[in-house]
């Protein structure tokens, strides 16, 4: 039973101090919005997956002011995506021919992303954070959400909120206790299974995926470990793969990528060297609820071909911004209509790179029969010189065009602030 006496008051609980989370924080910190964020996790010392940055989701962190910093603790610079077939190269898409100045993509531990957001979240006097606590029902009035049960350090508190933000990701907790309808959508043939190498020499300045016959190689450099990869195996067919001999798998690996043979043979020994990522899509079928939003994973959920996760919830977080600053300046709690403008265009955003998303994973993977490889190295060949392609590739390092800090909103900047709840 929650403890009225030790009950929370703010303008925005965020739910999750993941990218998004921290990011929207942040954002609404610095236009004078009393925020806190509910963050389940006591420290940032856990394992994440997303950390490529492209083009788009670099110029935000840099208009957040945390780029620098981040770089400066440990990254690597990709200026070039490859897709190779029997050792050629099929698909090549150059960052450095794209318009700067985030012309390259960039490998950064997220771990230093969001250390980085949450110590300029703590410089604004308007932002609280709960480390180790984790949400455990929504507080309802009626239909609408008017804030979150959490528990954590102090025991079970309310943190009663005019608008609850679901920033908890791919199985978000906020999702499921709204009772909003979640639609997996299993559109992909594979999963990946994550490990890492030392490194050798010089990083590596390609994003390397090696397809064909059915079969899938990523590798990239990852900050400070080495090499990242990641291998395709048949979706939902770990558990298959787990009861062959070991050593068939280390030798398909060797096969595919011989430079790494014997880095393979010495660290990657047994399925405890291995992480699985189940490799789905996802939406919320609502983002928005009256008291209640969803962004990032919890709203809309990715494959991790095209490095567009991390991006794509940073310009969640961006975009959102305006839309819910000007509800709250309303008097009262936020309703669902009034954030129908960030929820209506950023949803026809999410469609598309969805839908480019899964024909492009049948293009990394390729088919065992020839006739339909050559036919898929003629397609990307076509592609690749083509606007549509050139449209598409834009789409994927930059993501929205219209996505750019509004500073102007800051409080600092002689914004209005927040109106007081009815």
């Amino acid at each position: 039973m929650a403890d009225r006496d030790s009950d929370v008051l703010t303008d925005v609980c965020v739910i999750g101090g993941g990218p998004a989370g921290l990011a929207l924080a942040l954002l609404l910190a610095r236009s004078g919005v009393d925020v806190t964020v509910v963050e389940k996790s006591s420290s940032f010392e856990r394992a994440f997956r997303g950390e490529i940055l492209q083009p788009g989701g670099l110029a935000v962190l840099e208009e957040l002011g945390v780029l620098q910093a981040a770089r400066n603790r440990g990254s690597h610079v990709h200026d070039r995506f490859q897709l190779l077939s029997g050792g050629k190269a099929i698909l090549g898409v150059d960052y450095k021919a794209m318009p700067g100045p985030y012309n390259y993509m960039l490998s950064v531990p997220q771990q230093n992303i969001l250390e980085e957001l949450l110590a300029a979240c703590r410089r604004e006097p308007a932002f609280r954070y709960l480390a180790g606590t984790r949400v455990t029902d929504l507080v309802r009035d009626g239909g609408a959400v008017r804030g979150a049960v959490v528990s954590g350090p102090r025991g079970t508190r309310n943190v009663r909120a005019r608008c609850v933000v679901g920033a908890d990701g791919r199985y978000s907790k906020t999702r499921q206790l709204s009772g909003i309808p979640y639609d997996r959508r299993d559109v992909f043939t594979f999963d990946l299974l994550w490990f890492k190498l030392p490194a050798t020499g010089e990083p590596l300045r390609d994003v390397t995926i090696r397809g064909g016959g059915g079969r899938m190689l990523l590798s990239y450099s990852s900050y400070p470990e080495g090499v990242q990869l990641g291998w395709a195996l048949p979706h939902g067919g770990y558990r298959a793969f787990a009861a062959r001999p070991f050593t068939e798998f280390r030798d398909q690996l060797c096969q595919a990528a011989p430079e790494y043979a014997g880095r393979i043979y010495e660290r990657v020994r047994g399925l405890t060297d291995l992480s699985l990522l189940d490799v789905f899509a996802g939406t919320a079928r609502e983002w928005a609820r009256d008291g209640l939003l969803l962004i990032g994973d919890a709203a809309h959920t990715h494959s991790p071909l095209g490095a567009q996760g991390l991006n794509l919830a940073l310009q969640d977080a961006v975009l959102a911004h305006p839309v819910l600053l000007k509800a709250l300046r309303r008097s009262g709690p936020v309703d669902a209509a009034a954030l129908a403008d960030y929820t209506a265009p950023r949803t026809a955003d999410i469609r598309k790179v969805l839908k480019f998303q899964h024909i492009q994973a049948k293009g990394m993977l390729g088919s065992r029969s020839k006739a339909v490889e050559a036919g898929r190295h003629l397609m990307a060949s076509i592609v690749h010189r083509t606007p549509i392609g050139h449209k598409l590739t834009k789409m994927v390092a930059f993501g929205n065009p219209a996505c750019r800090v509004r500073t102007d909103l800051y409080a600092s900047a002689g914004a209005a602030r927040p109106a007081p709840p009815a």
